[in-house]
Protein backbone atom coordinates (compact mmCIF):
# COMPACT_ATOMS: atom_id res chain seq x y z
CA UNK A 1 0.00 0.00 0.00
CA UNK A 2 2.84 2.37 0.91
CA UNK A 3 4.64 1.51 -2.32
CA UNK A 4 1.49 2.24 -4.34
CA UNK A 5 0.91 5.54 -2.54
CA UNK A 6 4.51 6.61 -3.15
CA UNK A 7 4.09 5.74 -6.82
CA UNK A 8 1.06 7.99 -7.18
CA UNK A 9 2.85 10.73 -5.29
CA UNK A 10 5.81 10.41 -7.64
CA UNK A 11 3.57 10.66 -10.70
CA UNK A 12 1.82 13.71 -9.22
CA UNK A 13 5.20 15.40 -8.61
CA UNK A 14 6.31 14.65 -12.17
CA UNK A 15 3.15 16.26 -13.54
CA UNK A 16 3.65 19.37 -11.37
CA UNK A 17 7.24 19.55 -12.62
CA UNK A 18 6.00 19.33 -16.21
CA UNK A 19 4.03 22.56 -15.72
CA UNK A 20 7.20 24.59 -15.32
CA UNK A 21 8.34 26.59 -18.38
CA UNK A 22 11.20 25.23 -20.46
CA UNK A 23 13.72 27.85 -19.34
CA UNK A 24 13.34 26.77 -15.72
CA UNK A 25 13.46 23.09 -16.66
CA UNK A 26 16.74 23.63 -18.49
CA UNK A 27 18.22 25.32 -15.42
CA UNK A 28 17.22 22.22 -13.46
CA UNK A 29 18.70 20.08 -16.23
CA UNK A 30 22.05 21.85 -15.90
CA UNK A 31 21.99 21.13 -12.18
CA UNK A 32 21.06 17.47 -12.73
CA UNK A 33 23.93 17.11 -15.22
CA UNK A 34 26.41 18.50 -12.68
CA UNK A 35 25.14 16.18 -9.95
CA UNK A 36 24.99 13.04 -12.10
CA UNK A 37 28.27 13.58 -13.90
CA UNK A 38 30.54 15.21 -11.33
CA UNK A 39 29.11 14.29 -7.92
CA UNK A 40 27.28 10.97 -8.20
CA UNK A 41 28.98 9.53 -11.25
CA UNK A 42 25.73 7.87 -12.30
CA UNK A 43 26.56 4.83 -14.48
CA UNK A 44 29.72 6.50 -15.73
CA UNK A 45 31.57 3.17 -15.70
CA UNK A 46 28.82 1.61 -17.84
CA UNK A 47 28.96 4.50 -20.31
CA UNK A 48 32.76 4.46 -20.44
CA UNK A 49 32.86 0.71 -21.06
CA UNK A 50 30.20 0.94 -23.78
CA UNK A 51 32.03 3.78 -25.51
CA UNK A 52 35.42 2.07 -25.24
CA UNK A 53 34.10 -1.14 -26.79
CA UNK A 54 32.07 0.66 -29.45
CA UNK A 55 34.76 3.12 -30.54
CA UNK A 56 38.17 1.50 -30.01
CA UNK A 57 39.52 3.65 -32.82
CA UNK A 58 38.86 6.87 -30.90
CA UNK A 59 41.26 8.35 -28.38
CA UNK A 60 40.45 8.39 -24.68
CA UNK A 61 39.91 12.14 -24.87
CA UNK A 62 37.47 11.80 -27.77
CA UNK A 63 35.48 9.22 -25.85
CA UNK A 64 35.51 11.43 -22.76
CA UNK A 65 34.03 14.29 -24.77
CA UNK A 66 31.26 12.02 -26.07
CA UNK A 67 30.60 10.83 -22.51
CA UNK A 68 30.27 14.38 -21.19
CA UNK A 69 28.01 15.47 -24.06
CA UNK A 70 25.88 12.38 -23.51
CA UNK A 71 25.28 13.10 -19.82
CA UNK A 72 24.42 16.69 -20.60
CA UNK A 73 21.92 15.59 -23.23
CA UNK A 74 20.53 12.84 -20.99
CA UNK A 75 19.64 15.44 -18.37
CA UNK A 76 17.80 17.47 -21.03
CA UNK A 77 16.03 14.35 -22.26
CA UNK A 78 14.81 13.50 -18.77
CA UNK A 79 13.27 16.94 -18.27
CA UNK A 80 11.85 17.13 -21.80
CA UNK A 81 10.20 13.74 -21.30
CA UNK A 82 8.58 14.96 -18.09
CA UNK A 83 7.52 18.19 -19.80
CA UNK A 84 5.77 16.21 -22.54
CA UNK A 85 3.10 15.21 -20.00
CA UNK A 86 1.55 18.68 -20.19
CA UNK A 87 2.74 20.13 -23.49
CA UNK A 88 0.05 21.50 -25.77
CA UNK A 89 -0.34 20.33 -29.35
CA UNK A 90 1.04 23.67 -30.51
CA UNK A 91 4.16 23.26 -28.39
CA UNK A 92 4.73 19.71 -29.61
CA UNK A 93 4.30 20.71 -33.25
CA UNK A 94 6.80 23.53 -32.82
CA UNK A 95 9.46 21.49 -31.05
CA UNK A 96 9.29 18.21 -33.01
CA UNK A 97 8.85 18.67 -36.75
CA UNK A 98 8.53 15.87 -39.29
CA UNK A 99 10.40 16.82 -42.46
CA UNK A 100 8.59 14.45 -44.84
CA UNK A 101 5.12 13.47 -43.53
CA UNK A 102 3.94 13.03 -47.11
CA UNK A 103 5.87 9.73 -47.25
CA UNK A 104 3.26 8.13 -44.99
CA UNK A 105 0.39 9.04 -47.30
CA UNK A 106 2.46 7.94 -50.29
CA UNK A 107 2.52 4.38 -48.94
CA UNK A 108 -1.01 4.47 -47.54
CA UNK A 109 -2.32 5.54 -50.95
CA UNK A 110 -0.80 2.31 -52.32
CA UNK A 111 -2.70 0.30 -49.71
CA UNK A 112 0.47 -0.46 -47.73
CA UNK A 113 0.83 -0.39 -43.98
CA UNK A 114 4.05 0.90 -42.42
CA UNK A 115 6.39 -0.44 -39.77
CA UNK A 116 8.72 2.25 -38.44
CA UNK A 117 11.87 1.08 -36.69
CA UNK A 118 13.43 3.49 -34.23
CA UNK A 119 16.27 3.65 -31.76
CA UNK A 120 16.69 5.16 -28.32
CA UNK A 121 18.25 8.11 -30.05
CA UNK A 122 17.27 11.76 -29.63
CA UNK A 123 13.93 12.54 -27.99
CA UNK A 124 11.94 9.49 -29.10
CA UNK A 125 9.27 10.26 -26.49
CA UNK A 126 8.45 13.66 -28.01
CA UNK A 127 8.39 12.14 -31.49
CA UNK A 128 5.84 9.62 -30.23
CA UNK A 129 3.43 12.46 -29.40
CA UNK A 130 3.50 13.80 -32.94
CA UNK A 131 2.34 10.61 -34.65
CA UNK A 132 -1.21 11.52 -33.74
CA UNK A 133 -0.97 14.59 -36.00
CA UNK A 134 0.44 12.92 -39.09
CA UNK A 135 -2.35 10.67 -40.28
CA UNK A 136 -5.84 9.49 -39.49
CA UNK A 137 -4.80 5.85 -39.97
CA UNK A 138 -4.30 3.60 -36.95
CA UNK A 139 -1.13 4.66 -35.10
CA UNK A 140 0.42 1.98 -32.89
CA UNK A 141 3.50 2.33 -30.69
CA UNK A 142 5.04 -0.69 -28.99
CA UNK A 143 6.28 -0.26 -25.44
CA UNK A 144 8.15 -2.35 -22.90
CA UNK A 145 6.35 -2.24 -19.52
CA UNK A 146 8.29 -0.80 -16.59
CA UNK A 147 8.48 -2.52 -13.22
CA UNK A 148 6.02 0.02 -11.83
CA UNK A 149 2.52 -0.24 -13.30
CA UNK A 150 1.77 3.28 -12.04
CA UNK A 151 4.65 4.85 -13.96
CA UNK A 152 3.96 2.68 -17.01
CA UNK A 153 0.39 3.96 -17.05
CA UNK A 154 1.52 7.56 -16.56
CA UNK A 155 3.94 7.51 -19.49
CA UNK A 156 1.52 5.61 -21.73
CA UNK A 157 -1.21 8.17 -21.07
CA UNK A 158 1.31 10.88 -21.94
CA UNK A 159 2.36 9.15 -25.17
CA UNK A 160 -1.22 8.55 -26.29
CA UNK A 161 -2.62 12.03 -25.58
CA UNK A 162 -2.93 12.92 -29.27
CA UNK A 163 -4.34 9.68 -30.65
CA UNK A 164 -1.56 7.10 -30.56
CA UNK A 165 -2.45 3.60 -29.32
CA UNK A 166 0.11 1.98 -27.02
CA UNK A 167 0.70 -1.77 -27.34
CA UNK A 168 2.67 -3.95 -24.96
CA UNK A 169 5.42 -6.03 -26.59
CA UNK A 170 3.54 -9.19 -25.66
CA UNK A 171 0.47 -8.01 -27.60
CA UNK A 172 2.11 -7.12 -30.92
CA UNK A 173 1.25 -10.25 -32.89
CA UNK A 174 -2.32 -10.34 -31.65
CA UNK A 175 -2.88 -6.67 -32.46
CA UNK A 176 -1.35 -6.96 -35.92
CA UNK A 177 -3.75 -9.77 -36.72
CA UNK A 178 -6.62 -7.79 -35.20
CA UNK A 179 -5.86 -4.81 -37.48
CA UNK A 180 -4.98 -6.85 -40.56
CA UNK A 181 -7.80 -5.25 -42.57
CA UNK A 182 -6.79 -1.70 -41.64
CA UNK A 183 -3.89 0.47 -42.75
CA UNK A 184 -1.59 0.93 -39.79
CA UNK A 185 1.52 2.82 -38.77
CA UNK A 186 3.40 0.69 -36.23
CA UNK A 187 6.46 2.00 -34.35
CA UNK A 188 8.86 -0.10 -32.31
CA UNK A 189 12.36 0.36 -30.94
CA UNK A 190 14.90 -1.69 -32.85
CA UNK A 191 17.58 -1.51 -30.16
CA UNK A 192 15.82 -3.05 -27.15
CA UNK A 193 17.73 -5.76 -25.33
CA UNK A 194 15.84 -9.08 -25.51
CA UNK A 195 15.04 -10.96 -22.33
CA UNK A 196 17.68 -13.60 -21.63
CA UNK A 197 15.35 -16.45 -22.58
CA UNK A 198 14.54 -14.70 -25.88
CA UNK A 199 18.10 -13.80 -26.82
CA UNK A 200 18.61 -16.17 -29.73
CA UNK A 201 19.90 -13.94 -32.52
CA UNK A 202 23.20 -12.06 -32.58
CA UNK A 203 24.81 -9.69 -35.01
CA UNK A 204 27.77 -7.31 -34.92
CA UNK A 205 26.64 -3.88 -33.75
CA UNK A 206 29.15 -1.17 -32.82
CA UNK A 207 32.02 -3.67 -32.96
CA UNK A 208 30.39 -6.11 -30.54
CA UNK A 209 28.32 -9.31 -30.78
CA UNK A 210 24.86 -8.01 -29.91
CA UNK A 211 21.63 -9.81 -29.08
CA UNK A 212 18.83 -8.36 -31.21
CA UNK A 213 15.10 -8.63 -31.64
CA UNK A 214 13.94 -9.70 -35.07
CA UNK A 215 10.48 -8.35 -34.35
CA UNK A 216 10.23 -6.14 -37.43
CA UNK A 217 11.20 -9.04 -39.64
CA UNK A 218 8.66 -11.36 -38.01
CA UNK A 219 5.88 -8.82 -38.35
CA UNK A 220 6.48 -8.44 -42.08
CA UNK A 221 5.70 -12.14 -42.48
CA UNK A 222 2.23 -11.48 -41.07
CA UNK A 223 1.58 -8.35 -43.09
CA UNK A 224 3.47 -7.17 -46.15
CA UNK A 225 4.37 -3.79 -44.64
CA UNK A 226 6.82 -1.18 -45.84
CA UNK A 227 9.72 -0.86 -43.39
CA UNK A 228 11.10 2.59 -42.65
CA UNK A 229 13.35 4.14 -40.02
CA UNK A 230 12.67 7.47 -38.44
CA UNK A 231 15.78 9.41 -37.58
CA UNK A 232 15.72 12.27 -35.11
CA UNK A 233 18.03 15.27 -35.38
CA UNK A 234 18.59 17.93 -32.74
CA UNK A 235 18.27 21.41 -34.26
CA UNK A 236 18.88 23.33 -31.05
CA UNK A 237 18.14 22.74 -27.39
CA UNK A 238 14.59 21.46 -27.11
CA UNK A 239 13.91 21.58 -30.86
CA UNK A 240 14.09 18.60 -33.20
CA UNK A 241 13.27 17.35 -36.65
CA UNK A 242 12.68 13.77 -37.66
CA UNK A 243 12.76 12.19 -41.07
CA UNK A 244 11.24 8.98 -42.41
CA UNK A 245 13.91 6.93 -44.19
CA UNK A 246 12.62 4.08 -46.41
CA UNK A 247 14.50 0.83 -45.75
CA UNK A 248 12.47 -1.99 -47.30
CA UNK A 249 9.54 -1.53 -49.68
CA UNK A 250 9.10 -5.20 -50.62
CA UNK A 251 9.84 -7.31 -47.53
CA UNK A 252 8.66 -10.54 -49.19
CA UNK A 253 11.58 -10.23 -51.60
CA UNK A 254 14.19 -10.16 -48.83
CA UNK A 255 16.40 -12.96 -47.54
CA UNK A 256 16.34 -14.19 -43.92
CA UNK A 257 17.70 -11.55 -41.51
CA UNK A 258 18.14 -9.02 -44.32
CA UNK A 259 15.57 -6.61 -42.86
CA UNK A 260 17.13 -6.84 -39.40
CA UNK A 261 20.63 -6.29 -40.78
CA UNK A 262 19.53 -3.21 -42.71
CA UNK A 263 17.79 -1.57 -39.77
CA UNK A 264 20.66 -2.35 -37.37
CA UNK A 265 23.18 -1.01 -39.87
CA UNK A 266 21.22 2.21 -40.34
CA UNK A 267 20.97 2.80 -36.60
CA UNK A 268 24.70 2.22 -36.21
CA UNK A 269 25.48 4.77 -38.93
CA UNK A 270 23.26 7.28 -37.14
CA UNK A 271 24.98 6.67 -33.80
CA UNK A 272 28.44 6.99 -35.35
CA UNK A 273 27.42 10.31 -36.86
CA UNK A 274 26.46 11.89 -33.51
CA UNK A 275 27.00 9.36 -30.72
CA UNK A 276 26.06 11.62 -27.81
CA UNK A 277 22.34 11.27 -28.54
CA UNK A 278 22.09 7.50 -28.05
CA UNK A 279 21.28 5.79 -24.73
CA UNK A 280 24.80 4.84 -23.58
CA UNK A 281 23.89 4.32 -19.92
CA UNK A 282 21.79 1.29 -20.88
CA UNK A 283 23.48 -2.10 -20.32
CA UNK A 284 22.99 -3.01 -23.96
CA UNK A 285 25.61 -5.78 -24.05
CA UNK A 286 24.83 -7.60 -20.81
CA UNK A 287 23.87 -10.76 -22.73
CA UNK A 288 26.79 -12.55 -24.40
CA UNK A 289 26.62 -15.31 -27.04
CA UNK A 290 28.20 -17.62 -24.44
CA UNK A 291 25.09 -17.13 -22.27
CA UNK A 292 22.88 -18.72 -24.93
CA UNK A 293 22.67 -22.46 -25.63
CA UNK A 294 22.42 -22.20 -29.42
CA UNK A 295 22.96 -18.61 -30.57
CA UNK A 296 22.25 -17.78 -34.20
CA UNK A 297 24.75 -15.37 -35.76
CA UNK A 298 24.16 -13.27 -38.85
CA UNK A 299 26.25 -10.45 -40.36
Amino acid sequence: MIKKASGYLGVFCLYLLSLLPFWILYLISDLIFFILYYLVGYRRKVVQENLRNSFPEKTEEERRQIEKKYFKYMADLMLETIKSASMSEKQVRRRMVCTNPELMEHYFSQGKSIIAAAGHYGNWELACLTFGFLTDKKRLVVYKPQTSEIFTDFFNRTRSRFGTTMISMKQILRKMIEYKNELTFLVLAADQTPARNEALYFTTFLNQPTAVFIGVEKLTTIRDCVVIFYRIDLVKRGHYTYTFVPLIEKPKDTKPFEITKIQVSYLESLIREKPEYWLWSHRRWKIKPSDVAKPVFFD
